[in-house]
């Protein structure tokens, strides 16, 4: 019996309300002795934690590093090593494309190629949204015997590539060898079930590499996140929750999409994804709250502009309590270390309020702390089922 099925009975409906609020790539490594978040003035989080049950989530297993989408899977419940999705697809979901069983969605970025063909800038100088839709439609020229081709713009330097035809597979290498002064890689096949789909890629890859030689910045695309299509079992079937999903980058909002969940595009600051959290409160009894920039801040080695952010985070918290959640969780996905610049294993500081928390005396919010909280370490799919016996939403199990 899986997870899933064990917690099916036990469901009730309450009309207690949870509030996820994730602040990606929350946790740090230490500089000068204190991580990104325990250096950040953060009074808020710091008063709420001495009056709420602390932690740290491990989103896979101890050492493995996550993408986001295991890291958010992990978070709503679902084990990230059963049930792999690749960015691909969530993007395509997060654009609200209507991708469909069986279609190949892969994740794409505009990069820089210099003159000997090496990747000089991964992310094309993070060219905007707008630059991002005028040169896609370049790339719509690009035409394939037999294959619809589906090019969706996702945000900045990020845009989603949609093949739709039989026999597609998602075992592939990544075209972006993630990091600079190389070519990037030949697409290859993992198995003889992927070679279709490698071939296309390449062809496609080549082609778009043509048409766009003569752009300064954005000359090249990058691929990974491969993920063909298949629907997951949602909020609603396995949790009973009408949840909804409140993001400005479309990727988490297709996680969201992705089991179930309302979702709510916001384009703006983290305020206004609060202000968006007030007007559906009473429409759903679980909200995901997705803040970006902790996590891109860390990814670009900004241990100052992290802190700032991860205190733009704080300034929300009043508000969101406000509104009275019976349980109130904050945390990350995964680790992003600025001395790093990327992703890391390092678990996660969790911090849950409800009024049937355990209290201990702390200092504030950090990894510190956190990693001598009540609720110990656990793996990151562990938390749902806190989260709804904090809010009186599980029954007793057996007699």
């Amino acid at each position: 019996m899986n997870t899933f099925d064990f917690l099916k009975p036990l469901i009730r409906k309450t009309d207690s309300k949870i509030v996820l609020f994730v602040c990606d790539g929350l946790g740090g490594l230490p500089k000068n002795g204190k991580t990104e978040l325990e250096t950040a003035n953060t009074p808020n989080m710091d008063e709420l934690a001495s009056r709420s049950e602390l932690g740290q989530l491990v989103p896979v297993i101890p050492g493995i590093t996550p993408g986001s989408g295991p890291g958010h899977l992990g978070l709503f419940g679902y084990d990230p090593v059963e049930y792999q999705i690749g960015r691909g697809v969530l993007s395509a979901l997060g654009v609200e494309f209507a991708i469909q069983p069986g279609d190949l969605g892969v994740r794409m970025n505009f990069a820089t190629l210099d003159a000997g063909g090496n990747i000089a800038d991964r992310r094309a100088g993070r060219i905007p949204t707008e630059e991002n839709v005028r040169i896609l439609e370049k790339l719509r020229q690009i035409q394939m015997p037999g294959i619809e081709i589906h090019l969706l713009t996702e945000k900045e330097y990020r845009a989603v590539l949609v093949l739709r035809c039989s026999g597609l597979s998602s075992d592939l290498t990544d075209r972006d060898p993630q990091v600079t002064g190389v070519p990037p890689n030949v697409i290859k096949p993992n198995s003889s079930a992927a070679e279709k789909s490698a071939a296309l890629l390449n062809a496609f890859a080549e082609k778009a590499t043509e048409i766009l030689k003569d752009e300064p910045k954005a000359n090249t695309i990058l691929m990974r996140g491969y993920a063909v299509y298949e629907p997951l079992p949602t909020f609603d079937e396995i949790y009973g929750l009408n949840a909804a999903a409140i993001a400005s980058y479309p990727m988490y909002r297709g996680l969201g999409k992705l089991v179930g969940m309302s979702t709510f595009a916001v384009d703006g600051s983290i305020a206004e994804e609060i202000d968006q959290l007030e007007k559906i409160w009473d429409d759903h009894n679980f909200f995901f709250v997705h803040f970006k920039y902790t996590d891109s801040t860390g990814e670009d080695g900004d241990f100052d502009a992290k802190v700032k952010r991860t205190e733009e985070a704080d300034c929300v918290v009043p508000r969101i309590l406000d509104l009275h959640p019976d349980v109130l969780a904050i945390t990350g996905d995964h680790s992003t270390p600025s001395n790093m610049m990327s992703h890391s294993w390092h678990p996660i500081p969790i911090l849950v309020h409800s009024k049937h928390g355990r209290h201990k005396a702390v200092s504030g919010f950090g990894e510190t702390e956190c990693s001598m909280g009540t609720f110990g370490t656990i793996q990151s799919k562990e938390l749902m089922p806190l989260l709804l016996a904090h809010a009186d939403k599980l029954n007793k199990f057996g007699a």
